[in-house]
């Protein structure tokens, strides 16, 4: 999907949300346990009732991987569902993955290739050779970690080295990368006072913000000081939206909380506009 793609949904659903998929066998309704792939079940169940209201869907690669072989093949039916029912959804692997150069392109592949998202969200600490792999593909976007919305963000990210945060530095170097056009950010709703400094350094970017709802995170804020001119944000409830409901309901549970964060988006939209 092209930035310009993501936009025109932005603007056809007035709505900016991101529903994050962390599916945890623990956690999802006890019925579906009886069926033969529970966690596809649930996604499944919860994607055809909240696609109206959102335009992206970012499932946390770790809620899979802990399940092994099954939780692979769940993830596997999930992106495949949403591409061939849902193609116009923009869709994040949650994997913040980031290695040497040759890891980082098989990496690439398998996200991007393989089970063909749009985007993969990357840990940049290993600097430049390890962004530019997943930044050669076309139409598909790495999302840079650059402030993130837990309490330990502080340890390093805000930490200054010759006079500037180590997050502002991770943002100015990562506009000189090969293909930098390809890149996102994450910032963490929490952080909502830093955002506007963010914009300075990169203007025209999108930023994935997690951290509204459950982390607290004010959706307001992040618009006051994160939205650009093609708003630029995606902006992530998991838990809130997911786990709206335990019950046989929890699909339009889901829908309820989800229309909900919607709507407060589209007067936001409109109060601009």
């Amino acid at each position: 999907m092209t930035t310009k793609q993501l936009v025109g949904q932005i603007r056809k659903k007035n709505s900016f949300l991101c529903i994050g998929l962390d599916t945890d066998l623990d956690k999802i309704p006890p019925h579906l346990l009886k069926e033969e792939d529970p966690i596809f079940s649930f996604n499944k169940a919860i994607i055809d009732a909240t696609n109206h209201l959102c335009v992206a869907y970012k499932p946390n690669i770790a809620f899979y991987e802990a399940y092994g072989i099954k939780g692979w093949k769940a993830l596997e039916k999930t992106i495949g569902y949403l591409n061939a029912n849902y193609p116009e959804q923009f869709t994040i692997a949650d994997a913040k993955r980031g290695d040497i150069g040759n890891t980082s392109t098989r990496y690439a592949k398998a996200f991007f290739e393989d089970l063909n998202f749009d985007s993969l969200t990357i840990a940049p600490y290993m600097g430049r050779d390890s962004v530019e792999p997943f930044l050669t593909f076309d139409n598909k976007h790495t999302i840079l970690l650059a402030l993130t919305s837990n309490e330990g963000a502080y340890d390093f990210q805000t930490e200054k080295i010759d006079g500037q945060e180590l997050y502002k530095k991770v943002l100015q170097v990562s506009k000189g990368y090969k293909n930098a056009e390809n890149l996102m950010y994450v910032v963490g709703a929490t952080k909502a006072s830093y955002l506007k400094e963010i914009r300075e350094i990169v203007p025209d970017s999108f930023l994935l913000v997690p951290g509204v709802g459950a982390q607290g995170g004010s959706l307001k804020e992040v618009c006051r000081y994160g939205m650009n001119k093609q708003v630029g944000l995606l902006v992530n409830s998991s838990r809130g939206i997911i786990y709206a409901s335990n019950d046989t309901d929890f699909a339009s549970g889901a829908a309820h909380e989800a229309e909900r964060i919607q709507k407060e988006m589209e007067a936001i939209l409109i109060g601009l506009a």
